[in-house]
């Protein structure tokens, strides 16, 4: 559908402003912007109405952040693991007691339900738990292996970055324009933030609570623009943390290339869910509503592809049909909805296209496949398709809202060659009777996270474990270990006792290289007991 006939399913909002003017001005005081800055008008995808009026930061905003955060930086990194866990838990309490504030926030800017909404506090909660009681244990002095026994002492440490540059998503608003800023923030790093124009009040709020945490001035910059904006944030940046699709991120990669500087990037998926012939069709069936409907599909997560052994793809197929038309699909800002909207029109236009392109080409609609301007502008029905092939633009391409195809298979190599089948590697699903056979399935799946009878919560919620992208899905880590070392300059510090690496003594070269051979000769031997 074009954008012109799209146009006109969509009534032209009459609404006052979704959020109050004068709250709006209190988040934005939180960004950097001139006084005179450019103003854009953000419409919210529940309704189609004025969402709110956002000033507009420019390269000169963007460069005095980062001399903002730098020098803040310095005092940070001195601050203690102590004083910054207690400002983690502080900002945890007040994500928890203001929770109501920020799903108003999450659901006007994404369209997503309620209850998927609360997905992002619970994430950002636990992450600044996890990360402000887990980071000096990461971030600790290190003793390694010397070069000589006893003589030779080597010790890792870890330092901050700099002045860590994030790029965050519309998506998920409040948890992706946080969660890596928690990390960030707990190894000493300062941080420029530019969350997507759409997400920016979520954003803001997170940054308020911060702050009124005690997060120090300075330390956490926010800018507000465009992609432009986005770039310069990460031309800047001593470290480079970008969340989007896979073909911005080789563009911002390519970027970076000639600064050698690091950076992770989470990008888009093609996911797949296995249901295997010793499945749970009912358990199976919730889960799989679950990863592939949050958030209408726009989760990085969702699962896109649902693989069905032949011996129960009939009985899986006849219930999750019932299952999906059972849904309840609205744009309340409460709960009771099991979907809410698609986040804009673009993303409307994607899905239409698809739905149509596999029409088209032969595939068959089991339910779904509208598009419902008289529940908002944005809202498509959960869609199952049956009979989709390569020449369908879904079977490939991320759709990235509440579009399925399901395939029937043979067996496990099958299922697994079908999963597998996409450039994307990020998340993969299976539902069976037997953990032990789901672990050795989600072995040969090519995906960063694996989730066994389980949608996704459990796999992103533990943020002890790493989670990102194999292949096309992305570079580098967040959470765990890996999720905040990123953020940091290891460095090896060795001390030598009593005697020099070289020959000693009047040593001449020859003798202490026979006596370095021995001495290699019997390390070997006594690493054999």
């Amino acid at each position: 559908m074009s954008s012109e006939t799209l146009a006109s399913h969509i009534t032209a909002p009459t609404e006052t402003f979704a959020v109050d003017p004068a709250r709006v001005r209190i988040l934005v005081a939180h960004a950097r912007h001139s006084a005179d800055a450019q103003l854009e008008l953000i419409h919210t995808p529940l309704t189609g109405g004025p969402l709110a009026s956002l000033p507009l930061s420019t390269e000169v905003d963007v460069a005095e952040a980062y001399t903002q955060a730098g020098d803040a930086q310095v005092e940070w990194a001195r601050t203690s693991f102590k004083d910054r866990k207690g400002i983690m838990e502080r900002f945890h309490d007040l994500v928890l007691d203001r929770q109501d504030e920020v799903l108003d926030f999450i659901q006007l800017e994404s369209g997503k339900s309620r209850g998927h909404a609360f997905e992002e506090v619970a994430d950002v909660a636990v992450t600044a738990r996890h990360y402000g009681r887990a980071a000096s244990g990461y971030l600790k002095t290190r003793r390694r292996s010397g070069a000589y026994p006893v003589l030779s002492q080597a010790r890792e440490l870890r330092h901050p970055k700099g002045v860590v540059g994030i790029v965050s998503p519309w998506n998920y608003p409040f948890s992706l324009a946080v969660t890596d800023a928690i990390a960030a923030l707990m190894a000493g790093n300062a941080v420029v933030l530019r969350p997507d124009r759409q997400a920016s009040l979520s954003a803001l709020l997170g940054v308020e609570m911060l702050r009124d945490a005690g997060l120090p001035e300075g330390v956490l910059e926010v800018v507000l623009g465009d992609r432009h904006i986005g770039q310069a944030v990460l031309d800047r940046a001593d470290y480079a943390c970008f969340t989007g699709s896979t073909p911005v991120g080789r563009k911002v990669a390519e970027s970076l290339s000639g600064r050698l500087i690091g950076y992770s990037l989470e990008l888009g998926g093609k996911n797949g869910v296995y249901i295997a012939d010793d499945a749970d069709l009912d358990k199976a069936v919730t889960g799989t509503i679950r990863t592939c409907f949050a958030s209408a599909g726009q989760l990085c997560m969702s699962a896109e592809r649902v693989i069905v052994h032949a011996t129960v793809a009939d009985a899986f197929a006849a219930k999750l049909i019932a299952a999906v038309e059972a849904m309840k699909v609205g744009t309340a800002l409460e709960y009771g909805n099991d979907m809410g909207s698609l986040a804009s029109a673009s993303q409307l236009e994607t899905v239409l296209a698809h739905v149509e392109d596999a029409r088209t080409h032969g595939a068959t609609v089991l339910t779904g496949g509208r598009h419902r301007p008289d529940l908002g502008p944005y809202v498509y029905e959960p869609t199952l398709l049956a009979g989709v092939t390569e020449s369908m633009l879904c079977r490939n391409a991320e759709t990235f809202g509440p579009v399925v195809a399901i395939y029937r298979v043979a067996d496990d190599a099958e299922a697994i060659r079908l999963i597998n089948d996409t450039e994307f590697g990020l998340h993969g699903n299976v539902f069976t009777g037997s953990v032990r056979r789901g672990r050795e399935l989600a072995g040969r799946i090519r995906t960063g996270t694996v989730s066994i009878n389980d949608a996704y919560a459990v796999a992103w919620g533990s943020i002890g474990s790493p989670m990102g992208g194999m292949k096309a899905s992305g570079v580098g880590r967040r959470h765990g270990s890996e999720g905040i070392l990123r953020f940091t300059e290891s460095q090896t510090v060795t001390a030598q006792h009593l005697l020099p690496f070289g020959p000693a003594f009047g040593m001449s070269d020859g003798d202490h290289s026979r006596m370095l051979t021995s001495l290699l000769r019997a390390l070997k031997t006594a690493g054999k007991k």
